[in-house]
This record gives C-alpha cells, sequence and structure tokens, in this order.
C-alpha cells in the first residue's frame, strides 16, 4: 500500500447558519483549527444553505468538481445533514457543486434552504434516497442510535427506513454514544462502513475533529472518498477514532430533569416517567443497541478497522491542573505548547511516545499516559449530558435508581494513579472492580 496515504477526515461538521453553532464556525477559522488537530479532510456542512455556500466560495479555492482548499492545503468536500419527515438525519456528501445544484431543485419544493444550516426536509428516507443515490451523491445515517434523530430511534433496520434503496447506502455515523464493539453485535450492520465524526458546531479542538475516520487513499478527492467508503480498490477505512460511548450525551437511560440513572426495566415499568421528579426518561444508546443486538457478542467482520477512544487534549489539561474552564489562558498556553513541539493534537493523544510528551509538561503527560493505558472511569452519559471522565486519583458521585429508591453511587478512581508505559494486571483488576460496582446498578 506504498502508493496509499492516510488521511484523517471529519465527515460531518456545521457552519453557522446551523442553529447552536458558533458564530467562529466559518470556513477560513475551522480550516485554521482543523490543520491544528492533525485533520485532513473536512465535510463542508450546511452546503445546501445559500450564504454557507457563499462563504465557502469565498474563503475556500475550489480544488475540482468535488472538493475546495483552505491556504493551509485542508481539503473539504461537499456535505450537508438534512433531517427527513421522520426526524431520520441523514448525511450527504455531493461529487460536485452541480450536483449541490441538482438535489436542491429537486427537494426544493419540500424545504426552506436558507432557514437552517441542516434543512428539514418534508420527504422519508427512501425519497431522499431516491433524490441523492440518482445525483451520484453518498448517503449515510448520521448518529445511528441517538435518541431523537438517530435512524434507529424510529426503526429497526435500516432497510425499513430507505426502502428499496438501501443497498445503495454504503455507511452509517456512529455517533458519540455508540463504538464498533456496539454496532457490530448486530449483524445487519456488518457490510456498512463505520464513519466516526464531530457533528462539530465550534472550530475548536474539543469539538472539532473530537471524533475522526481514517482512511487509506490514494489522493484526497470526492472519487478516492467514495470508493474507501464502498471499500473499493484498497481504499478503506483505517481507524475509527471516539469519545469513550460512556462520555457521550445519549448513552444510558437517564432521567433527562435530575438526571437519575434508570435500567431499562424500571424505565419500562414507570411508562417512561421518572418516580423522583416526573420528568421524562430518556432510553439510552445502550439500551437501544441492545434491543437490536442479535448475536451474541459483538463480531467484528474482516474490513472493520480498529476503534480507540480519545478525550480531547484540552479536557486532559484542565483535569491535570484542576480547572473546569477549557478555554482559560493556562489551558491554552499549555494546549498549545504541545501542539507547536509536536505538530498536531491527534499526535500528541495517540502517537507521541510519553517520553517525549513529558518534556513539554510532565504532569499532562502522565495524565495522557494513565488514558492510554485505560485507567480513567466515567460517570456515563445520558439525556442529553455528557458524561463525565473520572481521571486516576478522583472520584464523583451520580444517581441510580435501584429497589424502589434512588441510591448514590461513588465512581472512584483513587486508588488507579500510578503511571504505566505497559498492561498492569492490578491496575486492569482495579478498573474491572470499579465498572463492576457501576454495572451492577443498571442490573
Amino acid at each position: 500500500m506504498a502508493d496509499f496515504i492516510e488521511v484523517n477526515a471529519d465527515l460531518h461538521i456545521h457552519g453557522c447558519y446551523a442553529g447552536a453553532t458558533s458564530a467562529n464556525m466559518v470556513p477560513s477559522i475551522i480550516g485554521e483549527q482543523a490543520k491544528l488537530k492533525g485533520l485532513h479532510l473536512l465535510g463542508t456542512g450546511d452546503i445546501l444553505h445559500p450564504q454557507w455556500m457563499k462563504l465557502v466560495k469565498e474563503q475556500l479555492k475550489k480544488v475540482d468538481d468535488g472538493t475546495f482548499e483552505h491556504p493551509n492545503g485542508m481539503r473539504f468536500v461537499l456535505q450537508v445533514e438534512v433531517e427527513d419527515s421522520d426526524r431520520v438525519h441523514h448525511l450527504i456528501i455531493f461529487p460536485s457543486l452541480s450536483k449541490v445544484d441538482e438535489v436542491k431543485e429537486a427537494l426544493s419544493a419540500f424545504t426552506s434552504f436558507s432557514s437552517d444550516g441542516r434543512p428539514k426536509v418534508n420527504r422519508n428516507g427512501a425519497e431522499i434516497a431516491d433524490v441523492c443515490i440518482d445525483a451520484e451523491c453518498l448517503l449515510g445515517f448520521a448518529h445511528a442510535f441517538t435518541p431523537y434523530f438517530g435512524l434507529f430511534s424510529k426503526f429497526d433496520s435500516y432497510a425499513a427506513c430507505y426502502g428499496e434503496r438501501w443497498r445503495d447506502i454504503s455507511f452509517l455515523e456512529l455517533g458519540l454514544s455508540a463504538d464498533t464493539n456496539m454496532a457490530d453485535s448486530i449483524s445487519a450492520l456488518h457490510n456498512l462502513t463505520f464513519i466516526s465524526a464531530s457533528d462539530g458546531h465550534s472550530p475548536w479542538p474539543n469539538k472539532l475533529g473530537r471524533e475522526f475516520t481514517r482512511f487509506a487513499m490514494k489522493d484526497i478527492t470526492f472519487e478516492e472518498l467514495a470508493k474507501a467508503l464502498r471499500r473499493e480498490g484498497g481504499r478503506v477505512a483505517t481507524l475509527n477514532v471516539k469519545f469513550n460511548p460512556l462520555e457521550g450525551k445519549y448513552h444510558k437511560t437517564r432521567c433527562r430533569d435530575c438526571l437519575t440513572f434508570f435500567n431499562i426495566q424500571d424505565a419500562k415499568s414507570y411508562r417512561w416517567r421518572c418516580p423522583v421528579c416526573h420528568g421524562t426518561i430518556k432510553k439510552g444508546v445502550v439500551d437501544r443497541v441492545a434491543e437490536l443486538t442479535d448475536l451474541p457478542a459483538h463480531q467484528h467482520p474482516p474490513h472493520r478497522p480498529q476503534c480507540i477512544h480519545i478525550i480531547p487534549l484540552a479536557e486532559i489539561i484542565a483535569i491535570a491542573i484542576g480547572t473546569k474552564q477549557l478555554f482559560s489562558e493556562k489551558v491554552k498556553t499549555l494546549w498549545e505548547g504541545f501542539v507547536k513541539r509536536f505538530g498536531s493534537e491527534i499526535d500528541v493523544l495517540i502517537n507521541i511516545p510519553i517520553p517525549r510528551l513529558r518534556e513539554v509538561n510532565e504532569k499532562i503527560a502522565d495524565l495522557i499516559d494513565l488514558f492510554r493505558n485505560d485507567r480513567f472511569l466515567y460517570i456515563p452519559g445520558g439525556a442529553g449530558e455528557y458524561g463525565i471522565p473520572v481521571a486516576p486519583g478522583m472520584h464523583a458521585e451520580m444517581k441510580v435508581w435501584k429497589g424502589n429508591k434512588v441510591e448514590r453511587i461513588v465512581i472512584d478512581n483513587r486508588s488507579n494513579i500510578n503511571s504505566t508505559n505497559t498492561s498492569n494486571t492490578s491496575a486492569e483488576n482495579e478498573i474491572s472492580s470499579g465498572q463492576k460496582s457501576l454495572k451492577e446498578f443498571f442490573e
């Protein structure tokens, strides 16, 4: 594979005209920050929005029919997320500007493209698939398992969503609350390429590229990306890089108001109404995946790449220095020191040897070492709240409904603080014990 290159791609972002998105989310700033993150390819996001299209054309240079380029060399492929009439979200990647216009014309009677960067289209998944596939676009479904807008929040299979066009679907986006182990417990998904993407609403490195997919490609073009997503001619996804699903906003079943966790049996018995505060209990991704699972354990198909978990470097720095302010000057200065020295955040998090990181800051390097060796625990995310990493030397508390009352469980990681560069059996036993105590509350 000497003629292939490694391409770190974040294929799902949003621009400043999408709801709840930073005003700094413009192509020029996105490209600058993506370079520092260690990415090579981005989706443009929101390319059906006329004002966003104008910004893309003004701030980026057209390279070919399917890609644009930032002055620093960062490539962008034409991309949008749309919501269908069933409130399912889909990712569309376009081969050219003319195909963007073709899709806009076909769907213009069913939406307003200027109202939001993520348009709501009054057509179902099969009808949107007809338009996009006929226009030679790539189509997949976004954050597949999330309870509000994921395909599996509405359907039990992607064939039920896309109808006769289901065989033309080549990829799905896992979302922050699931990983490849979870999704590969469902045999019907084995033929799909899984992508990891940020769904970024901010250009800063704790959001942009917080999840990405590494591809083996011969060049950064639409055609090469299409072959990689379809696994043609040696092009393929070679790595999924993600949050630990426990940190995702919808991982566990939880009350949306008082944030008490529930096992699925109790949630059903209470008809999804919290007995503590009478708020709505929202089903977690882990429980939805369990409903769809048809295998005794996950079974990765031969083409499935390794999946690794990361925490944004700014979060690790904040933990190391004892602050909750990710954008403080001290966090920023330390972050810049690592990135300036080693080239990108991705290299710092997963590639650079720990002894070299210690040359910049020993405490932060040791925490990265602990994370690489799976020594973090988590208060799980759920009901729209991110999970909370519990670093070695720390502890945190969560509320769980157990035995007709709320119990409080402490996730205690205080004994798991020694840094190591190799697998440590005693440390693994400590983590397993902590996870077991948490698991018991959900059984």
